[in-house]
């Protein structure tokens, strides 16, 4: 009998990562990877409860063979509903290269949580290129116009101990392109 030969394609490998959102039992799994994913800046575990429990509906946890691989942790700021704020993404090195962190934003986007978005915002330090790629990848896929300004000055709010951060606001958009 013939052993039937494993697709090893980026796509059957990313149809192998399923997308959900995050519940209590991340917490602790979400600190672990976040721990993983330099030069991403370490909240703590209660943070990272938070993130998966308070804002479960604006974040999105990925996984792959039972291992969290993924998350994308935003909320909609209470006085911008217009607004989903994306705070981290973290995608595993085992995931990466899929495409898993677009697929993730996607999928935040589409729920019926976010039908009042029309911009994303992230801040991003100038040398995080990785960060930059795919933000700006993922808009110009879908023609979405983009702005950036330093949102933290490093002297003025980190003291010197953080690099600027930048604020990139992808949109406006409507529902039905992003």
């Amino acid at each position: 009998m013939l052993a039937e030969k494993k697709d090893t394609t980026p796509q059957a490998q990313a149809d192998d990562i399923t997308l959900r959102k995050p519940e209590s039992q991340d917490g602790a799994r979400l600190h672990k990877l976040i721990s993983e994913c330099k030069p991403l800046d370490e909240n703590s575990t209660y943070c990272n409860l938070l993130q998966c429990t308070h804002f479960a509906d604006t974040c999105v946890a990925a996984e792959m063979d039972g291992d969290l691989v993924g998350f994308i942790s935003g909320y909609i700021p209470p006085k911008q509903q217009n607004v989903l704020f994306v705070w981290q993404v973290a995608v595993h090195e085992k995931a990466r290269g899929k495409g898993l962190a677009k697929r993730m934003l996607a999928e935040i986007l589409e729920r019926d949580e976010c039908a009042t978005v029309q911009f994303i915002e992230t801040t991003i330090t100038p040398d995080n290129e990785a960060s930059w790629g795919m933000f700006r990848s993922f808009a110009y896929a879908r023609r979405m116009p983009t702005e950036e300004f330093i949102f933290f000055d490093s002297r003025l709010h980190f003291a010197g101990e953080h690099k600027d951060e930048h604020l990139l606001r992808i949109g406006p958009f409507n529902r039905d392109n992003a």
